[in-house]
This record gives C-alpha cells, structure tokens and sequence, in this order.
C-alpha cells in the first residue's frame, strides 16, 4: 500500500460499478470533488465492454452496438468477479446473460468463471478481472484527459458485502489496468463521505450524526450504519447483498414478457441473445419510465421471427413482481440496525444512493420501516460514491484537510478456521469488526497422538459448519513435536489491513514454529504471472485501439484532402489544361475508390503512404491552379477552398 503524500498525486477515486461507472478528482484550489466527463460528455459510463471483428468498444459504443453483437457484449463483470464457477448466482445469472460463460481447469479451490467472446475472428477468453480492468482503465484514460498528464493512483470503491475473494479480485483489476490502489474502501462508506462534506453537516460542528446508508445499484445493495463526526466517519455496521440490484428487477421484467410473448405467439425467445438484449433494453428503459408514470408501453418492431411485439405494464405490476426483492432490501436494513446495536430512532438521516433508490416503492418502504422519516435525497446517488472517493483519494495524497478525512471501517462478514472433527467454524473475527484489526486465539490443540502437523483452513461466513461458509484458503504448520494430543497448542492469528484483505498465521505456543498465509490462492485471485500476462495484454489492446485512432485520423486527412480536391477542380478546373485537368479527375476517383474499398483497413503507414502517392500526384497541378487564379484575381489572394471535416476519434 502507497505511503500518504503529494507524491501520489494525482489520485482519482473510482466507483467501478455493476451498471456504470464514475471516476472524480479532488481540485484543490476549488476546494470540492470533479466528477469527469467521458468523451461524449456523460458524467457517468455503462460499465459494457464488446467486441467485433475489427476493435474493442468501452462504455456507450458497446452499449449501442449489443443488438447487432450481443453474445460479444460483455456487462455485469462485477458480479462475476471473486466468484466461483459453481455458485448459485453464477449458474442462474448465465441463463440470462446473453454471451458465454465458462469453467477453468482449476480444481484447487474451485473452477473459475472465464467469458467467452470471438474479437478479430478469434475466439478470446477473459476473466471477470481483466474486464473490469478495461473499464477502470477507460476511468483512468477519461482523467489523464481531463488532467493533461499521467494518472497512476487510485481509491477503487466495492460494495460493502464484498468477500475477501471479491475485494482482492478488484484490487488486481486496478493492478491490471495500470493503476496503484491506494485503498478498497466500502461504497457507502464513500457516499456517506460525500454526505459528511455536505455543507449542512460541516456547519454543525458540535453534532454527531448517526447516517444509514441505503445504496440500492444496479447489481448490488448495501446498508451502512456510519456515525460522522467532525473529523472522523466512524462505520458501526455493514449488511447487504452482492446480487441484489436494478438488474434483477429488470430480469424479473424480461422474463414476464418472455412468458407473454410464449402465450401470445407460442415462440420461445430464450436462446435468441439478440432479440433478448432488445427487450432487455425496453424493460430497463420501462423500469426508468414507472419512476415518473403510473403505466408505459413496451414496443419492439419484429422482436422475433418477423414478428412485431407491444405491450403494457404498470407501475403496480412492476412492484408486485419485485416485491419479496425489495422487502429483503428492509431485512438488511434491520440487521444492520441490530449489529450497530441502535434503535430506528436513533437513527438522524436515511441518505439514498444507487440509481435503484429512484423508484417510488423503494423510497415509501424505506419511509414506513422509519417511521415517517424524510429521506436525504442532497446528494446525487450516481455520482456520491465517486465523489466520497475521489476525497479519500485526495486525503491519501496529503493534499485535502477537509473533515470527516479518517474513516474507520468494519469487516463485513464472519472470518475463522475450521474445528477438524466437529467440521464446526470457530470464529476469530466476528462480522463489524472495527478495520485494521488483529485478533489472536490460542489454545488451539492437537487433535490426535503424535501430530507432526496441522492444516489451517480459512473461511468466511456466518455459518455454524465451516464448509457452508466461503473457504479463502489455507496452509499446514509442519515440524510440530510429536506428543500425545492435546499437549501441543497453537496460536491463530488474524490480520486484517485497511483494505480488508486478510493474513492468517499460526504459531506453536512456546516455540517460533510459525506457518503463515496471506490470502491470495483462493478461487478468486489471480496468480502474480497472471496479472502480469493482463497487464501485458491490456497494453496491447490499449495499444492497438491508439493505433486504431491514429488510422482513422490518417484515413479522415486522406478523405478531407480528396474532397477538397474535387472541390477545387469543380471550382478552378478551368484554370489548367485539359490533360492536367483530366489527370487530376482521375487520381480523385482513384483515391475516392481506395477509400470505399479500404473503409476497414487500420493501417496507419499504408494511409499516409496512399496520402503522399496522392499529394505528389496533386500538388504540381494545384499550384498551377494557384498561379492561374493569381493571375485572374490580381495575384496574392489565396482562393483555395477548405472543407472542414470534423475528425472521428
């Protein structure tokens, strides 16, 4: 982790999300956060990679190619991320996900998901961590933009609920796409830090507030409880869940009108990734309608086999379809409230975060299980974790002295080893531990006589047997004395840093025998040649895209220059003899025939080459042009015509 100083400035805070993405600054000068624009001026981008035969698309552009591409249409990579082939979610999300999803060889610690897509007419796989490091990646190219220079330091937020398989998995993503992460912070411990810079709270400088936080995404729901001070955000309690979000709402929307359209035309749509992606994309823009309208129409010309598909829905169906979703959302919220061991009213502010939290059902639930109680709705829930980030980004760096700077995090969820012969989880740090924290257990025995060794097995969860639980990894301690059991006793140690990423060690009591695990070998992270291998790939996508853009810059000179030659020989064409004149019309339809045929040609050197055949070509016969109208026009005036030609990047 990068020591707190200037030289780790600049530092973007990123809030890399299951839908979209959002990157800020800390301005200095200005004193406050800047949200980055991408190139087509949105302040947040679609967290969408795709995939074609000639390049690579990031944001908008894959978003806006997926129902001609679908099945090389990548999204919701966060919900892959850290997780095992196996899981439960995994399984059900790959009957809705319209690209292909596979296994690993790994049998270690469980198969990983690896994404199947076919770029430049070759089948690729990648893994949930270098996708999510092409749009970090793309957040990083955005403020190096905004910036004018180079941007190596980041603050990368996850939801509160992530595992330590998910939280390390993220971490290599930034390593991948070329940044240092100098902290995975909690995403609503982010919003609350944009709340806490709200001018109201900094002016009330002898109050302490009790926030909840209620961050409802796109793939993922998280409560906090967070009390703030002025000079200190202290975390008292996390809950949640990492596959919860306004996709699942709109899954439930799909798969409703697949069951109508199955009733009203006796078609099955599942298996058609293209038609699916168009109505998955009706659905979605229905569920942002129902926010603002009681009832909206879900209409798509020739969804499948010609034919053509018009619907209607409410906002009550909407709501009754997703109802058992949003009362978990009120269960979690009650959890939290138990584990910070705080009443409702104790509570003083609900502050809302998530673009999910827009939809009325949510609010006026959230609003009876408190009460009554008003809602914060002043910050923005797109951009407030982004915002809470890109601040700690700033604070890391030394440069920002604003309050509420030092956060103080818990643990999530439940960690500890396994009892060998009972199969039972012992403890060792119960969930909503204060971070960083160290927790040492001994009395730890030997289970049989002459035990030379032990096997440390770490696992995460709430489960009372240790195998229900997430299993993060383990080690053996040799060289133990032999000894009848019970004799020999062990020492656990956990360690737990400001990232939340574990290291466990045991030690045999009265002697430096020590055995020790950081965990990195469980099924979610990637081994070091790994990321280096992505880190290594990601350079060369990044590489070939600029090339990409160097082309087209290339091959848009080219064809501002023919246009402006046409134009010329239309306007001053008299002003030469017929031969040059002819000579000239002929390379101009030459060069307007190499371009059609060439539209898919990338080739920055063959371009320039073409352009300079044809410049030597034109040239001489335009200064002849030149001298002509000098002639007519009194000499001096340069009248040749310029069309401009905007260039596509």
């Amino acid at each position: 982790m990068a020591k707190k100083g200037e030289n780790n400035w600049p530092a973007i805070g990123i809030d890399l999300g299951t839908t979209y993405s959002c990157v800020g600054i800390w301005r200095p000068k200005q004193g406050r956060v800047e949200i980055i624009t991408n190139d087509l001026g949105n302040r947040t981008t679609p967290s969408w990679v795709a995939f074609n035969q000639h390049e690579r698309l990031i944001g908008e552009a894959a978003v806006n190619q997926v129902t001609v591409n679908a099945s090389n249409t990548i999204f919701d990579a966060k919900r892959l991320i850290g997780k095992k082939f196996s899981d439960k979610s995994v399984q059900n999300d790959m009957k809705v996900w319209p690209f292909k999803v596979i296994a690993t060889s790994d049998s270690d610690y469980g198969k990983k998901p690896l994404i199947v897509v076919t770029y430049k007419g070759e089948e690729k796989q990648f893994s949930p961590e270098e996708i999510s490091s092409m749009i970090l990646c793309k957040m990083k190219d955005m403020a190096e933009v905004y910036l004018g220079c180079e941007v190596k330091h980041a603050v990368v937020t996850v939801p509160a609920y992530f595992n330590n398989a998910q939280r390390q998995a993220t971490k290599d993503a930034g390593t991948i796409a070329g940044l240092n992460v100098l902290r995975i912070i909690n995403e609503p411990t982010a919003a609350a830090l944009a709340y806490g810079l709200d001018e109201k709270v900094q002016s009330a400088n002898s109050t302490t507030k009790n926030v909840l936080v209620f961050d409802l995404g796109g793939g993922t729901f998280d409560v906090s409880l967070v009390t703030i001070g002025n000079d200190a955000l202290e975390v008292k309690a996390v809950n949640g869940d990492t596959h919860l979000g306004g996709r699942d709402l709109d899954n439930r929307m799909v798969k409703h009108f697949i069951a109508e359209f199955q009733r009203k035309h006796n078609k099955d749509l599942n298996g058609n990734p293209r038609a699916i992606s168009r109505l998955r994309a009706a659905c979605e823009k229905a569920k942002r309608l129902l926010s603002s309208t009681f009832e909206t129409v879900i209409d798509i010309d020739c969804l499948f086999d010609g034919i053509d598909f018009s619907s209607t829905i409410t906002r009550a169906r909407f709501e009754k379809m997703n109802m058992d979703l949003l009362s978990d959302c009120l269960i979690s919220v009650q959890l939290c409230l138990w584990d910070a061991k705080m009443e409702k009213s104790d509570v003083h502010e609900v502050v809302l975060v998530g673009g999910s939290t827009r939809i009325p059902k949510v609010q006026q639930l959230l609003q009876e299980f408190f009460e009554g109680k008003e809602l914060c709705k002043s910050i923005n829930p797109d951009e407030a974790i982004a915002y809470g980030a890109a601040f700690h980004a700033a604070s890391l760096s030394g440069l920002s002295m604003a309050k509420n700077s030092v956060i103080v995090d818990v643990t999530p969820l439940s960690l500890g080893i396994a009892i060998r012969l009972s199969g039972e989880f012992s403890i060792i740090v119960p969930r909503n531990t204060t971070l960083p924290t160290n927790k040492v257990v001994t009395g730890y025995e030997t289970l049989y006589d002459n035990q030379t060794r032990a096997n440390i097995a770490v696992y995460e969860g709430e489960e009372t047997i240790a195998v229900y639980n997430n299993f993060l990894g383990g080690f053996q301690l040799h060289n133990i004395p032999p000894a009848p059991k019970g004799v020999q006793k062990l020492d656990v140690c956990f360690n737990i840093d400001l990232d939340g990423i574990l290291t466990v060690s045991a030690q045999l009591c009265g002697s430096y025998n020590k055995g020790q695990i950081t965990i990195t070998n469980h099924s979610g992270r990637l081994q070091k040649k790994e990321i280096e291998k992505m880190k290594f790939d990601a350079k060369k996508y990044k590489d070939e895209e600029e090339e990409r853009k160097k082309a087209s810059k290339a091959k848009n000179r080219l064809e501002t220059y023919v246009l402006e030659s046409k134009e010329r020989l239309r306007r001053f064409g008299m002003k030469i003899g017929r031969k040059e004149k002819r000579k000239l019309g002929d390379v101009i339809e030459q060069a307007t025939q190499w371009l059609e045929w060439n539209h898919l040609l990338f080739d920055t050197t063959k371009i320039e080459d073409k352009m300079k055949e044809i410049e030597s070509i034109c040239r001489p016969i335009f200064e002849n042009m030149h001298r002509g109208n000098a002639a007519v026009f009194g000499g001096g005036s340069n009248t040749s015509i310029k069309i401009e030609v905007v260039e596509l990047d």
